[in-house]
């Protein structure tokens, strides 16, 4: 499923844009202080485009049950100006996905990061846990507290847990049916993973295969599911992803484990059609691909593998 018919953003609502960008500048500081291997990569970028990082989107995964799902994360930003922009569903996974495109925030044409640039989209995915066995609804209800997944955003940008800290013996349980659901309930909001928008960035790593080549250069592992370079079918939606690192995490019952965190993404968006014609210093965002594509969502989704 592509994108809806649906401007590229949405005008900005309410509140304050300088607070806006502060809660994603929090949000991505949690992710980065989280998620070490992450970080690595992210000023790998940094360096080699002098600094000039744009983000594509911010993704977070969420259970769909007792306001905890989509709808706890999305009507945050949806108040300062985020708009529906389409929908994927996964029924293997149990899993939908909503993507919002961001309010019309204005910033310099060569503007970059959150503060100077384009806000990221933001991709929110929940687990429909109605579709589980009655084990995995159980374990996964006991740790939802009524009302709770309005901390939601709070949550994100703390990187802490809403509900208790999960036992090894449901972890394990969980795992066996939904690796999303094992993952979702150790690291609840926390971001899952950022997309660099490789589109606008300069120098080497404005070419999508040449990012890719560089970290494989540098000894990284990419994601491979679908290939390396995943493309959509109309060939104008470029993506590679870093398979998450794994980290060590102890339980409610003292026991650690291994188990992937989070990772690090790269999208291109290639120029329309319709546009080819146009000056590269007259592209805007809106004249590129706009959406997901759903094939390649689904194999970027295995970037956190629980096993081989």
């Amino acid at each position: 499923m592509g994108s809806l018919d649906l401007p590229y953003a949405s005008s900005f609502k309410g509140g304050s844009e300088t607070f806006l960008q502060n809660v994603f500048e929090s949000i991505l500081k949690t992710y980065l202080r989280k998620n070490p291997m992450a970080k690595t990569i992210w000023e790998l970028v940094k360096s080699v485009d002098n600094e000039k990082i744009s983000y594509d989107h911010f993704f977070f995964r969420t259970f769909k049950v007792d306001g905890y799902g989509i709808d706890s994360l999305a009507s945050f930003f949806m108040d300062y100006g985020y708009k529906v922009g389409g929908r994927l569903d996964f029924p293997k996974k149990k899993v939908q996905v909503l993507w919002l495109s961001p309010p019309d925030v204005h910033f310099p044409d060569n503007g970059y990061g959150i503060g100077n640039g384009p806000l990221p989209r933001l991709v929110i995915a929940e687990l429909l846990v109605e579709e589980l066995s009655p084990e995995s609804q159980e374990i996964i209800r006991k740790y939802l507290k009524p009302e709770g997944g309005k901390q939601a955003v709070l949550s994100s940008t703390l990187g802490s847990l809403i509900w208790e800290k999960p036992t090894s013996t449901d972890f394990n349980q969980l795992a066996k049916e939904s690796e999303f659901a094992a993952w979702t309930l150790v690291y609840g909001y926390t971001m899952n993973h950022l997309a660099f928008a490789v589109h606008r960035l300069k120098h080497r790593f404005s070419d999508i295969k040449c990012v890719k080549e560089y970290f494989e250069e540098k000894g990284f592992e990419l994601n491979k599911d679908g290939g390396v370079l995943k493309v959509s079918e109309d060939g104008l939606l470029l993506q590679v992803s870093a398979m998450s690192e794994k980290l060590v995490v102890e339980f409610a019952d003292g026991v650690t484990q291994i188990v992937p965190a989070s990772y690090i993404e790269f999208v291109e968006r290639l120029v329309l059609p319709q546009f080819k014609d146009m000056p590269c210093d007259e592209i805007k965002e809106f004249h590129r691909r706009e959406g997901l594509e759903q094939a390649s969502a689904y194999h970027i989704m295995e970037s956190t593998r629980f096993t081989a």
